[in-house]
Parts: C-alpha cells; sequence; structure tokens
C-alpha cells in the first residue's frame, strides 16, 4: 500500500517543496523515516501513532517505511509531523488522494490530534504557491499568515480528523481573518518632538533614516543617545508590500511572529550587550536547524546595540559582511543558509570608561585605560559607519525650553521625499537609498559639481579617507542633496557629509 503527499521543508527563511511518501507492507509493527531526517523529525515517530488514534484513526500494525524525498536536503523542524501522519493514512486508505497532489501540508501535532501553531508557516505558503498548489493545511495559529500569500486557499485545521474530514470531503475549513497590524513596534510609542536641543543629532540621524547610513553616537551617559536611537524608526519610510512580507516571513521562520500578525512598522531591534555571536548574526545546529539572528530580524528596520564597546569582540566584527552586502551566511557541517541582514545601525558609546570625557564633570580614566577601551573597536568596522557624531550634554536652557520640537511625521514627509528621489535614480542598479550602493555606481550617480569634486579630492588627504571612506562619504553628501531636493551635489552638501566622518567620532575611530 502506498501513500504521497505534499510537504515543506523550511530552510533558511524559504520553503522548499518535498515528496513525502509512505509504503505500508510485511513486517513487524515499525515506522522507519528515510530521506535525511532530523532530530526533530525522528522524534516525530513517538508523536504521529498517538496523534493519530486520538483522532478516531486506526494505526496500521505492519511495517511502514516513510521517504522525505529529495534525499539530498537535510530535513528539520516540527513541521512535517502532519504531512507525515497523512501519507501513512492515504496509504492505508482511510485518507482519500483526490486532494492530496493539490495541497501543501504543514503543521506540529500533538499527542491528543490537535494542530499546534508551528514557525515558518509564510514560507510554506509562499513555496506552495511559486510550485502552482491549489492551496495549503495549517494549524489556525498559522493561517492568517499563510493566507497573505494571494491567490492561495489556506485550510485552518485544528485536529487531524478536521484534515482527514476536509479530504474525504466532509467537513469544510471555515474562513481565516485577515491578518491584523503588528503593534509592537516602539515607533508607535515615542515621537522626536519629546527631544530638547541636539539640533545637529537630529539632523544627522534624518539624513542616516533619507539615505540609510550608519549612525555611532558618542557622548556622556545622560546625554540622549539612546533616546535619539529609539526614535530613528518612527521617521522612516512606511514598508512597502513586498518589504512587509519578507519582515514577516522572518518573524515567521524564527517563531516571533504573533498569531495572525502582519508587520506594518519598520523593525527596531536592540539586543542587550551580553548577546552571543550567534543570537547578533544567527545559528545553525549541526542537525540542519537554522534560526535568524538579530541583524536578520532588524532587515528593512534599525538595529541599534547601546554600549557599544561592551559587545564582544567577534560579534561586532561578524557584522562587517552583512554591513557591507545586506545579507548573512550561516555555514556549518550540515549545510548553508542565507538570510537578509539589510538594516540601519545606529550605535552608542561612552567616550572612555567612566563616560565623562570631555564633560565638564571630569574624566578619572588612565591613558593605558581610555586606549585599551578604544581599541575594542576595530577600524574596519567603524569605517563602515557613515555618520559619526559626538553628542554633548543638554545646557540647562536646553532642558528647560519650552519651545516645542519638530515631530517625526514632519521629518518622516522629507525622508519619504528623498527616498522616492533616490528609488527613481537607483532603479537601473536594483537598491533602494543611497547607502546601498555600490562604489563604482554611487561615483557614476552623485553628479558632484566642480567645487564639490574639489572639496572632496582634498578631503581624502585631510580625513585620511580610505576607499570605502571616500565611498560613504560621497554616497552621505547624494542623500543631503536629495533632502533639499538638488540634482546636484553641490560643496555645502559635501562640507555637511565631511562633517559628519570628522572628530566627532569621539576618538573611538582609528580609521577614515
Amino acid at each position: 500500500m502506498y501513500g504521497r503527499v505534499v510537504g515543506v521543508a523550511v530552510v533558511g527563511m524559504h520553503g522548499r517543496l518535498l515528496a513525502v511518501e509512505a509504503h505500508i507492507g510485511r513486517g513487524l509493527p515499525s515506522l522507519s523515516i528515510t530521506g535525511l531526517p532530523g532530530s526533530t523529525i525522528q522524534d516525530a515517530r513517538d508523536r504521529i501513532r498517538p496523534a493519530v488514534e486520538r483522532a478516531g484513526l486506526q494505526w496500521p500494525l505492519r511495517r511502514i517505511v516513510v521517504n522525505l524525498s529529495p534525499g539530498n536536503v537535510r530535513k528539520e523542524g516540527p513541521g512535517l509531523d502532519l504531512p507525515l501522519a497523512a501519507c501513512v493514512l492515504a496509504a492505508s486508505g482511510q485518507a482519500p488522494r483526490t486532494r492530496l497532489d493539490r495541497y501543501a501540508f504543514f503543521g506540529e501535532l500533538s499527542l491528543e490530534g490537535s494542530l499546534v501553531p508551528t514557525p515558518g508557516a509564510l514560507s510554506v505558503a509562499l513555496a506552495a504557491s511559486r510550485a502552482g498548489l491549489e492551496g495549503v493545511v495549517v494549524p489556525p495559529g498559522n493561517a492568517a499568515e499563510a493566507a497573505m500569500v494571494d491567490g492561495l486557499r489556506v485550510v485552518p485545521a485544528r485536529t487531524l480528523a478536521d484534515v482527514v474530514g476536509f479530504l474525504r470531503g466532509s467537513w469544510t475549513p471555515p474562513e481565516v481573518p485577515p491578518a491584523r497590524g503588528d503593534q509592537a513596534n516602539p515607533g508607535s510609542r515615542v515621537d522626536f518632538h519629546e527631544v530638547r536641543g541636539q539640533a545637529v543629532a537630529r539632523r544627522a540621524l534624518e539624513v542616516a533614516a533619507a539615505g540609510g547610513h550608519n549612525v555611532l553616537l558618542v557622548g556622556p551617559p545622560g546625554a540622549g543617545k539612546t533616546m535619539l536611537a529609539r526614535r530613528l524608526a518612527t521617521v522612516l519610510p512606511s514598508l512597502t508590500r513586498p518589504e512587509a512580507l519578507e519582515v514577516t516571513q522572518l518573524r515567521s521562520v524564527a517563531g516571533t511572529l504573533g498569531s495572525g500578525e502582519i508587520a506594518v512598522g519598520r523593525p527596531f531591534r536592540s539586543p542587550h550587550h551580553s548577546i552571543s555571536m550567534s543570537g547578533l548574526l544567527g545559528s545553525g545546529s549541526g542537525s540542519g536547524w537554522f534560526r535568524p539572528g538579530e541583524v536578520s530580524l532588524a532587515h528593512h528596520g534599525v538595529l541599534f546595540l547601546d554600549e557599544l564597546t561592551e559587545f564582544r569582540r567577534d560579534a561586532l566584527e561578524g557584522l562587517r559582511q552583512p554591513l557591507e552586502d545586506g545579507r548573512i551566511r550561516i555555514t556549518r557541517a550540515s549545510g548553508s543558509v542565507e538570510y537578509p541582514a539589510g538594516f540601519t545601525l545606529v550605535a552608542a558609546a561612552n567616550p572612555c570608561p567612566c563616560g565623562f570625557e570631555g564633560d565638564p564633570r571630569g574624566c578619572a580614566c588612565q591613558a593605558n585605560r581610555i586606549e585599551a577601551y578604544r581599541q575594542r573597536l576595530s577600524g574596519p568596522l567603524l569605517d563602515r559607519i557613515d555618520i559619526r557624531l559626538t553628542i554633548q550634554r543638554l545646557t540647562r536652557r536646553e532642558l528647560l525650553g519650552e519651545v516645542p520640537e519638530e515631530p517625526s511625521e514632519a521629518i518622516r514627509r522629507r525622508v519619504e521625499a528623498a527616498r522616492i528621489r533616490q528609488r527613481v535614480r537607483c532603479a537601473g542598479v536594483g537598491v533602494p537609498c543611497n547607502a546601498r550602493l555600490t562604489g563604482p555606481a554611487a561615483r557614476r550617480l552623485a553628479d558632484l559639481s566642480s567645487p564639490a569634486h574639489d572639496l572632496l579630492a582634498r578631503a581624502v588627504e585631510t580625513f585620511e579617507l580610505t576607499g570605502r571612506g571616500f565611498d560613504r562619504a560621497l554616497k552621505v553628501a547624494r542623500t543631503i542633496a536629495d533632502l533639499d531636493a538638488s540634482e546636484r551635489v553641490s560643496a555645502e552638501h559635501v562640507s555637511e557629509a565631511l562633517g559628519y566622518r570628522g572628530p566627532g567620532d569621539g576618538g573611538l575611530a582609528c580609521a577614515g
């Protein structure tokens, strides 16, 4: 007796269709799974039989072999519980085969036969849609995210008995409620009008938002670095439909997506400085189970690293590839996956161990301690940060001032207008903003005026710019021109851009 259903394995953030086949033959009662199953799938052998029996169905007391094809890809995750059970029921004649080839099955089974929410359902639905399938059968907790894929029927089955009833035509699935917006974004709770003073920092963050540039804020404790950084997400443009799908898909794979939620705001991730390298960049086990890290969960949004110098050195150095390429590749013995990591980095640090160097309160640190503190950040890492500012402590007049500051909404309108100009200009190179341009593309599209070209040429010697530093200063200048609605980059735009790479790094930088 033979049965076949379509399952989906989540590899990285993408779904891969599998043929899940079952053969029931002579021999002692047993269940064998072949086709490079991981440890979680091997564990499913003990979950499937109780789930089938609790659903009022019969478990075949014969030798059962289940094969997962293709056999050269390691399969991992609990989402294959349902297709494993369905193919056994199909092989034993308890589930008709009329709909088996038109639907993909995905979900974890409990011992009582109910389907529980399973990470990665949106990736499964996207894979089923690309393959031309009619629909997917998923747990009710995953139905809303699967329904985000247009043209795909979603069957929210509460139990294994519901799945068999659907295949037999005796059970009609309910309508799937529309996905609701994710209200967890901190951008909905803070605003730039709450920031007193700090005119230069506010302008720099507007430039960073307009062009997607990375920022380092250096200043004493209480100067407002964290307050400024947390408001950057409030002035970023709204997510487009493809971006929202990608952000939601990453959260689904990571298991952090709430039931029925779709991303509506730009991500803002702020991991603690004690985070491990795997937690920051992404992890993978020897069995083939991969999980996105904070750099991927911040994709299309902001990654805020407070107390930058307190992070592990290896974790910070691992940021160099995603900062340059917008992607992160995780490689283990069982294979490798690639996750998107196109985030805007905002980092905050104190200028010295005590935090008060250059502050009226005075610094008590010895010179060797200050030097060791600054050596925690490498030149190549700092060279990938476009804007570096010293944040001064607010004066009494600024703290007690009653003049209302500009709200986030007004800043966002200017940022969105600048992003539209960038999308039009960069349409031929396929990047969304100036910060993602390659060096040659940035030089070709910058349109420098003659005075601006001469000023930037002199800055190569004055600021000892590396090739990467030159390109990044050029991109920042192009963004400033976009905010001014200027077709050409003037000397004033270059001068402002260079001001963000000058001595405002608080002494932390050792490269241009």
